[in-house]
């Protein structure tokens, strides 16, 4: 109980001055604004940040990458599940909150009049034009933006892949860049330490404002986010098992899976639970090699809660500014922002959900001012996620090895178990038998003298 309480320690603690934040601003009502310049500074402080925050973590990650020579049907069929699955998390999370208004929309006029940044409206472009707006920008000074996430992250990529294409001569700056990024990590943490401070008094302000609309919605956010992760465990984790194996993999699954789970709920970190999350999907069966490669690239690569959170995170500014969704385009932009803001960012080993949550507000038109929310919003259903995230990579590791192995892959590896132990029988009896042939050699050769 003191562990999980420990793990828990800096998340209890904000959500509890959120908590004093929204009382303040429903007692105080307009008055709250007055602590508002102190939420705006921890605003301030995350913006600021982004930006360097992409550049050296993504690009010292690239340039420390070897060349990988082992691109086989391992990661192959990695590549392939963790695609499919987090397609069909987003989807879930789109189904699941798009019947829903998770904020009234009555009070949506008045929640846009609290922004001082207005939605701006898109310059109608044809989707090759806006393509290339997005992936790049015509002048470098315009990557030091928060408007330019996504040509920064481009740019980050081909930086860190020149710096590995350019041998031993390009360690220095990968050395360098990891230096950069250590300063970073700890410069996050430093912040982070405001973050209680900041948050609550963003909150009163908004709540004070707003009144209770706002709370409402991240405690509906919450329950409804709560009960899809548990159901898209228990139905989607079973029908991914039982495509893995049947009904042996279904029983292999929930028989092994639990130790996983409790570690994650009990340290709300992927990262933290890849050790006991390997040795359960071994347990379950899945060969060792598939194990200790899809697990650890699925903390970075794979989340299906947070897929399933980006999701929300969008449809919660979308109810929260009266955005209409009418055309099949809408949806996709939806379900591709979701996929882009998961899957293009969860490998940033530092300040990877930040970063994810300015990129859902820079691709759908969301003033800045919104981060705030986003980030009560990730604190809300981190544990929930958490647990979607570290299951999922091991039902994944399931189908992987189907891929990889054939049908018959949960039975072959368990009758593996026993083969070392014949092996190890073998050879003593081959020890004895050159023992008995060697005298028979010294005898002959006594004969002959």
């Amino acid at each position: 109980m003191k562990k999980i309480l420990k793990n828990y320690k800096s998340t209890l603690i904000l959500l509890g001055c959120v908590v004093i934040g929204a009382i303040c601003g429903l007692i105080f009502k307009e008055k709250a604004e007055i602590v508002k310049p102190l939420g705006d500074l921890f605003l301030n402080l995350l913006l600021v940040i982004i930006v360097p925050l992409i550049f050296f973590t993504i690009t010292s990650s690239i340039s420390k990458i070897n060349q990988p020579k082992r691109l086989g049907k391992i990661l192959i069929s990695t590549i392939v599940v963790f695609l499919v699955t987090s397609i069909i998390a987003v989807i879930v999370g789109f189904i699941a909150t798009s019947t829903i208004d998770l904020v009234n929309p009555d009070d949506t006029d008045a929640i846009r009049e609290v922004f001082d940044d207005s939605v701006t409206e898109e310059v109608e472009l044809n989707l090759l034009e806006r393509t290339v707006n997005v992936l790049s920008t015509d002048q470098f000074v315009n990557l030091l933006s928060t408007d330019n996430l996504i040509a920064l992250i481009v740019i980050s990529i081909l930086f860190g892949i020149a710096i590995n294409k350019s041998g031993e001569k390009g360690r220095k700056v990968a050395e360098l860049l990891d230096s950069f990024s250590e300063v970073m990590y700890k410069l996050i943490h430093i912040i982070m330490y405001y973050a209680p401070i900041g948050l609550g008094c963003y909150f009163a302000a908004l709540v004070g404002t707003l009144g209770s609309v706002i709370a409402v919605g991240f405690l509906k956010t919450f329950v409804v986010y709560l009960v899809v992760s548990l159901l898209f465990m228990f139905i989607f984790y079973t029908i991914y098992a039982y495509i893995a194996a049947g009904k042996k993999g279904i029983k292999a699954f929930w028989k092994n899976i639990i130790p996983s789970a409790l570690t994650a709920l009990g340290t709300c970190s992927s990262a933290a639970s890849v050790p006991v999350n390997i040795e359960c999907t071994e347990k379950i069966g899945v060969p060792k090699d598939i194990a200790e490669t899809t697990v650890p690239l699925g903390t970075s690569f794979h989340k299906d809660g947070s897929s399933i959170g980006s999701a929300f995170k969008i449809m919660f500014l979308v109810c929260l500014f009266g955005t209409s969704i009418t055309t099949f385009g809408d949806v996709a932009q939806i379900i591709g922002v979701a996929l882009i803001a998961t899957l293009l960012v969860t490998a940033v080993p530092i300040g990877g959900g930040t970063i994810s949550e300015m990129l859902i507000i820079s691709m759908m038109g969301y003033p800045v001012a919104a981060l705030p929310i986003l980030t009560i919003v990730a604190t809300i259903i981190d544990a929930p996620a958490t647990l979607l995230n570290v299951t999922g990579d091991s039902v994944s590791s399931m189908m992987v090895a189907r891929i990889v192995e054939g049908k018959g892959w949960i039975d072959k590896n368990n009758n593996k178990a026993s083969e070392p132990e014949l092996k190890t029988t073998d050879t003593p009896v081959k020890e004895v038998a050159e023992e008995k042939v060697k005298p028979k050699n010294k005898n002959k050769k006594k004969k002959k003298h």
